[in-house]
Formats: C-alpha cells, sequence, structure tokens
C-alpha cells in the first residue's frame, strides 16, 4: 500500500484551471476538442486498443493520461531518479518513455511517463538524481509518441519495471492485482477529476 501522508508534490504538467476530463468508455461517442485534457485510471476503453500490442483484451488503463501541446514540458513529481529511459517503437507502444524511481514514506515506487518526444530520452542520465520539479522530458508528436495525440502517459508501480516498460493497460482477468501493482496516480498528482 503506498501511504503518501505529509508528503508534497510537483505538477507532472502545468495545467490551466479547468482541463477536460475524458471518457472513453463510450468507443462510440464523440470527443470534444481540447488543448488539455485528462485521461481516466481505472477506465475501460472499449476499442481503443486495436494494435496487436494488447493482444484484443486488454483495454484497462492503469494510468492517468494528461493531455497537452507537443513539446509541453513534463517534470518530475518528486526527489528520485532517473531510473530507465528507452524507445518503444510497436504501433501503439509508448514512444519514448522515461521511469523514475522515488521513496516514498519508505516504500519504493517507480512512475513512467510515456509518450515523450525524443530529446526526452536524451534530457538526463541513466542514474541521475532528479528534484521533484525538473524537467524530464516534452510531450511527443505522433511520429515520435507511438502514434497516439500529443499527452503524457503518468503510471506508479511497486514493482520494478523491466525493459523501460510497464502494461499501461491490461485486462479484466488481470485488473485486480494490476490496481495493487500500479496505484491511482491522483496519489502524487491531486483530484485531477
Amino acid at each position: 500500500m503506498l501511504e503518501v501522508e505529509g508528503l508534497s508534490f510537483h505538477p507532472v504538467i502545468q495545467l490551466p484551471a479547468h482541463p477536460l476530463i475524458r471518457d472513453f468508455t463510450d468507443a462510440d461517442a464523440p470527443q470534444p476538442e481540447a488543448e488539455y485534457d485528462i485521461g481516466r485510471y481505472d477506465e475501460v476503453r472499449p476499442k481503443m486498443y486495436s494494435t496487436e500490442l494488447f493482444g484484443g483484451v486488454r483495454n484497462i488503463h492503469m494510468g492517468i493520461d494528461i493531455g497537452a501541446p507537443v513539446g509541453t514540458p513534463v517534470h518530475a513529481f518528486h526527489d528520485g531518479v532517473l531510473f530507465d529511459q528507452a524507445y518503444l517503437s510497436a504501433p501503439g507502444d509508448y514512444g519514448h518513455v522515461v521511469i523514475t524511481r522515488h521513496e516514498l514514506n519508505g516504500v519504493e515506487v517507480w512512475a513512467l511517463h510515456g509518450h515523450l518526444s525524443s530529446a526526452s530520452i536524451e534530457c538526463s542520465a541513466i542514474g541521475s538524481s532528479i528534484v521533484a520539479g525538473q524537467v524530464i522530458g516534452w510531450i511527443g508528436d505522433e511520429h515520435e509518441n507511438g502514434g497516439w495525440e500529443p499527452h503524457v502517459h503518468f503510471q506508479l508501480s511497486l514493482i520494478e519495471p523491466v525493459d523501460c516498460d510497464l502494461p499501461g493497460v491490461v485486462s479484466a482477468e488481470d485488473r485486480t492485482q494490476a490496481l495493487f501493482d500500479f496505484p491511482d496516480p491522483r496519489l502524487v498528482l491531486g483530484p485531477l477529476y
């Protein structure tokens, strides 16, 4: 269990007062345009994950998506270490990804920041210390972020990532364990919705 009482955190993205809160539970519903938006945690998203990567069964979102313009800075939410960075090139994957490691009240936690720009993985060296508020990357464009609208997928993990990757969406069969392994990012992002 991740306990964050008494800790303060920096925003991952500097958001305006009222970003659009997305609802992807109805795949056929039209989505309004918005410069800044939020995609929810533990949301079933039918028909969204159609590439081979998701096997046709993974559609429950384990992070929070924060939509922002290409080039928007992505900040470290807390002091820690740059744990890993890579380019995951499969269609629908994260594209450029940065993972940070933190200790929160004695618990080791990792934070994955996916769909970033190529410059993001040149920003800091693996193993280097980071401080809350430090820029650790930038929102990437579709040609470099796995083919998605510009946003950062932010996900917490209590298990150490392997190969600079975490399952950003899981199947209904894996949901119960995933909710334990990947806590609600609002613990550190605040009440975004």
